[in-house]
């Protein structure tokens, strides 16, 4: 049978547990309503909901870079009744970072699906100096302290990639760590630091910043005319801020399979893919076994980014 056809077969099959009784599946988004992991997890939770029948609750357990709620589903019942909207953050910078994170990313949890792997950008003002990524290097090169970037605080995505970025270019940028996206930003745009490394839909296409490159391997729909880092010749800055759903680890693999075809089928109708393309993220098909996989060597480059530059938590 052709894969499409195996996934709609899964989806349509007995639930066991979830199903029961149109028992309630509890999602746990471990970051605050609003944000760009709120808005994936719900979009999962519809198509979930949609699809086998079961109704879904969100619920946003925020606290410790995603670590609270993270470590409340691996420590949490495995009979499938409760999931995780498991992302970069939570999984692999985090206890990267933080040593004393109470779980294994790989091992307390069973990974279900991938449901979107959005790119970050290398920004700098719209009005400032710095026009293209071999400006941006050259200036860097002149001295230390002649480039500052900001980031969303110290130990997160856009504080690694910033360090992915000084490893491969070999020059030195000074961090200055800031408590989110939105002052960071209007810091770049006021010509307080020279730029930033941050997801896309955190910092939109807004038409005071100038996005240098997207960490993507390929140019993005939605921004077309910007370079890719492997076009600026930094291919190992080639990174996703990622986000899935993962399961205690106990948790039985009929379960996942059939939240996976659901996911899966959802996300990959027209609408969903062109909603998608939005936040520069591409549609997937992956297995549970891909996601797993993806998880264990994303925890890898991270630890391996993390020890590197000596970052720790705050």
């Amino acid at each position: 049978m052709r894969r499409r056809s195996l996934l709609g077969l899964a989806a349509t099959l007995p639930l066991p547990a979830l199903a029961q009784g149109n028992r309630p599946l509890r999602l746990v988004v471990p970051f605050p309503p609003g944000g760009t992991a709120d808005l994936l997890g719900r979009l999962a939770a519809q198509q979930i909901e949609a699809r086998l029948g079961a109704p879904v609750v969100v619920e946003n357990r925020a606290g410790a870079g995603g670590a609270i709620g993270s470590d409340m589903v691996a420590r949490g019942p495995a009979d499938g009744s409760t999931i995780l909207l498991s992302n970069i953050a939570s999984q692999a910078i985090g206890p990267a970072v933080n040593p004393s994170v109470p779980y294994n990313p790989v091992t307390d949890f069973r990974h279900i699906a991938l449901v979107a792997a959005v790119p970050s950008a290398i920004a700098v003002s719209a009005t400032g100096p710095i026009r293209t990524m071999a400006e941006l290097i050259a200036r860097a090169k002149a001295g230390a302290g002649a480039v500052r970037f900001g980031s969303t605080g110290i130990g997160t995505s856009s504080h690694v990639k910033l360090e992915l970025l000084k490893r491969a270019a070999g020059v030195d940028i000074t961090h200055v760590p800031y408590r989110g996206s939105a002052p960071a930003t209007a810091d770049v745009i006021g010509g307080q630091v020279e730029g930033l490394i941050a997801a896309v839909p955190d910092i939109g296409r807004n038409d005071r910043l100038r996005l240098l490159a997207i960490t993507l391997p390929e140019r993005a729909t939605r921004w077309p005319d910007v370079p890719t880092v492997a076009e600026a010749g930094f291919p190992a800055l080639v990174a996703t801020n990622w986000f899935g759903l993962s399961g205690p680890a106990g948790m039985p693999a009929a379960i996942a399979q059939q939240i996976n075809a659901a996911v899966v089928e959802g996300l990959n109708t027209p609408a969903l893919v062109d909603r998608l393309a939005t936040l520069g993220a591409p549609a997937n098909r992956m297995s549970p076994a891909d996601y797993t996989a993806m998880v264990a060597s994303e925890v890898s480059r991270w630890a391996d980014v993390v020890k590197t530059a000596g970052i720790t938590a705050a």
